[in-house]
């Protein structure tokens, strides 16, 4: 498997450099040798370098093309703010702080939007240099646009990268296999390696495990949705997992054991109906249409609760198991549930009525102003790691653009390129890059140096080695690493530049020292500006997270004791979800670093989110299941609220082994006796089951 990925980066970084290179191309050469319009080939050929090789766009050739096309007039607008801006380093370094700041804080609109995010900096550093040459704008308008629709079009029909399987197929396919797993459970048919097979399947659902563009991820309603539709369907699969290794218990009026136990016919409806609406919704999911009812599930579940009600005056304890059982089928219905409806809500495209549990399909019926609004606001906190690689790469830019117009350095805008290139999340890691990257310059500018002294001031010899330098440089960069990257890199600019401009070996060496000083500036901001990356924000937001959802175990318990209907309190459910989107960011950054800090094992973070999503589930759905009126007697309630508060106190202290602060080990819900008979019997017995879960989520986050 390793070579086969292996083989395919090979592939793919080889496919890319072709159609980079024949864009670049083709743009360069007739605009200098046919038109003879340095300005404008300046600008055709780093087109598709910003946007080919500098910017990480996923997908196919098809959504590649679509990007670049759509980034077009940003890039446009950008060069011209540049070309305004020029007039002084000072407007220009502020100009580099706002833009920099906003391109880098693209992120919170998804990934797509944060791949094209680093060319579009490269057009606006290119056009705030000096000269300052306003009467030249059309002419870099001009190039840029001839650039970038050539790369488009190169994406698009020359060996284009083929399409990757979309999330809405690999969510399809994984509600087929709940449905599948849900109809074998309801008879007791599962194979053996079911629970294998389905946690395999899940697997599928990871964002981490999917290609960039193809990532949930974006404000808009449709992903919102269709995120919670994956994660809603990894706990299914889950859940049905767990289910089928456990067998179903015979019914406790049933003495005579059979060879093949299967669930109580109530139980059996359910999980019948699970797997239709599961079915339901994977052709929904694949025709782009709502199908049927999307409460019909809501209903059945209704149904079999009042069912387990009317009959639990006649429980004993014998009947435990069954109980159990029910209450395991009856979680798995109201994951379906979730999953089912927010599907229907992706598939709509469009704002659709109220629908519950309100809290958490608030933005269904709610205004792309306020979706927007909602990813800005609740990322405009230090606490943010998109605030804070914004900050960092606008900080980093702005200083390299001031020290290079300050120092009027020759090619100055290479000392940004630097900043922009080698600048990552860590110090450890920027350091590592920018040693890299000076041995690879060192050695690249060398070369440049000969080259250009050797071959002198003929144009036609530099013609003949760009293309070849550009080939080797965009794939075997990629491959090979920094220090490769940045040595043939050197080659191209010389020989590109050269072609421009007389040039002598006195350019390799401004290029030694504009990287120099760019890396100088990147290393210095990445031990200044957050220097442990998301590895130290990881851990505070993983514990925030932890202590927000802590006081909803009690809330949940108190709704469900409530003599009369009650909810948990929105303002809790809210705070939760808040942190909740704060944690996956800073996740989603923790699994892009490098993990050579063995002190972070033994925490496992996404359990941390599952454990956040399950407290959320069962806080919305336990108290709205109908007891029909009956009373839960103090001694019941006061085992509920001491086990409630048993597990909140262990998720606070997960919370503090999260920051490395945890001093006693972790305590649960208390294997306390459930009352054995009475009407009540079965709501105990749900949070019985939701409890002990809880307390195993919080065991697997961070073990003894």
């Amino acid at each position: 498997m390793a070579e086969r990925r292996s083989a395919q980066r090979r592939t793919q970084a080889v496919r890319r450099a072709v159609r980079v290179t024949l864009a670049a191309s083709a743009g360069f050469y007739p605009l200098v040798y046919g038109l003879h319009q340095p300005e404008m080939a300046l600008y055709a050929l780093f087109a598709p370098v910003a946007l080919g090789v500098l910017s990480p766009i996923s997908g196919s050739g098809r959504q590649r093309a679509a990007v670049i096309l759509e980034s077009l007039p940003a890039g446009l607008c950008l060069v011209a703010l540049g070309t305004a801006l020029a007039v002084s380093t000072a407007a220009a370094t502020a100009g580099m702080l706002a833009v920099g700041f906003t391109l880098g804080f693209a992120a919170v609109a998804g990934p797509r939007a944060a791949g094209a995010a680093p060319g579009l900096q490269l057009f606006y550093i290119l056009a705030c240099f000096p000269p300052y040459a306003p009467e030249t704008l059309w002419q870099r308008l001009a190039g840029l646009t001839l650039g970038a629709v050539l790369l488009a079009l190169c994406e698009r029909l020359v060996l284009p990268a083929p399409p990757s399987l979309s999330y809405r197929s690999r969510l399809a396919d994984a509600a087929d296999a709940a449905a599948s797993a849900a109809a074998a459970a309801s008879d007791g048919s599962a194979p053996p390696d079911a629970a294998a097979a389905l946690r395999a399947s899940s697997l599928g659902l990871r964002l981490s495990h999917l290609p960039p563009a193809e990532r949930p991820a974006g404000p808009w309603r449709t992903d919102r949705a269709l995120a919670q539709a994956g994660a809603a369907t990894r706990r299914l699969l889950e859940q049905l997992a767990r289910l089928t290794e456990a067998p179903a218990p015979l019914p406790a009026s049933t003495r005579t054991p059979s060879p093949a136990p299967t669930p109580d016919p109530s139980s059996a409806g359910l999980l019948r109906m699970v797997a239709s609406v599961c079915a339901t919704t994977a052709a929904s999911l694949r025709s782009g249409r709502p199908a049927g009812e999307a409460d019909s599930l809501q209903h059945a579940m209704r149904d079999f609760q009042d069912t387990r009600v009317r009959r639990a005056g006649t429980r004993t304890a014998a009947d435990l198991p069954e109980l159990r059982h029910q209450a395991a089928v009856l979680a798995i219905a109201g994951s379906a549930a979730i999953a089912q409806t927010a599907v229907t809500v992706a598939v709509s495209g469009r704002r659709t009525p109220p629908i519950g549990p309100r809290e958490l399909f608030w933005y269904a019926d709610a205004p792309a102003v306020r979706l927007w609004f909602r990813r800005l606001a609740g990322n405009t906190t230090l606490g943010s790691v998109m605030f804070q690689n914004a900050a960092r790469t606008a900080i980093g830019l702005g200083a390299a653009r001031l020290v290079a117009g300050s120092l009027d350095l020759t090619h100055g805008f290479w000392v940004l390129l630097a900043v922009l290139t080698l600048g990552r999340t860590t110090a450890g890691e920027t350091w590592t890059a920018v040693r890299s990257a000076l041995a690879g310059t060192l050695v690249g500018a060398l070369a440049a140096g000969v080259l250009l002294y050797g071959v002198g001031h003929e144009p036609h010899a530099y013609a003949g080695l760009l293309a070849p330098a550009m080939l080797a440089a965009f794939s075997l960069g990629p491959l090979l690493g920094v220090a490769w990257a940045q040595g043939l890199f050197t080659l191209v600019v010389a020989t590109a530049f050269a072609q421009l401009v007389p040039a002598s070996w006195q350019l390799a060496e401004a290029r030694i020292v504009d990287v120099l000083a760019g890396s100088v500036i990147g290393l210095a901001c990445g031990l200044l500006a957050w220097p442990a990356g998301a590895r130290r924000e990881v851990r505070r937001s993983m514990a925030a997270l932890l202590r927000a959802t802590a006081p909803l175990a009690p809330a949940t318990v108190g709704a469900v004791m409530s003599d009369r209907p009650a909810t948990v309190p929105r303002a809790a459910t809210w705070h939760s979800l808040h942190r909740l989107r704060l944690a996956e960011a800073a996740y989603a950054q923790y699994r892009s670093e490098s993990d050579d800090d063995p002190a972070r094992t033994p925490t496992d973070w996404h359990s941390v989110l599952l454990t956040a999503q399950h407290v959320l589930i069962g806080a919305h759905q336990l108290p709205r299941y109908d007891r029909s009126g009956t009373g839960i007697p103090p001694a019941a309630a006061d085992w509920a609220r001491a086990n409630a508060d048993r597990l909140a106190d262990a998720t606070r202290q997960a919370a503090d082994r999260c920051e490395g602060r945890a001093t006693r080990p972790l305590s649960g819900p208390a294997g306390v006796r459930l009352p054995v008979c009475g009407p009540e019997l079965p709501v105990l017995v749900d949070l019985e089951q939701w409890l002990d879960c809880l307390a195993e989520d919080l065991r697997r986050i961070a073990p003894t």
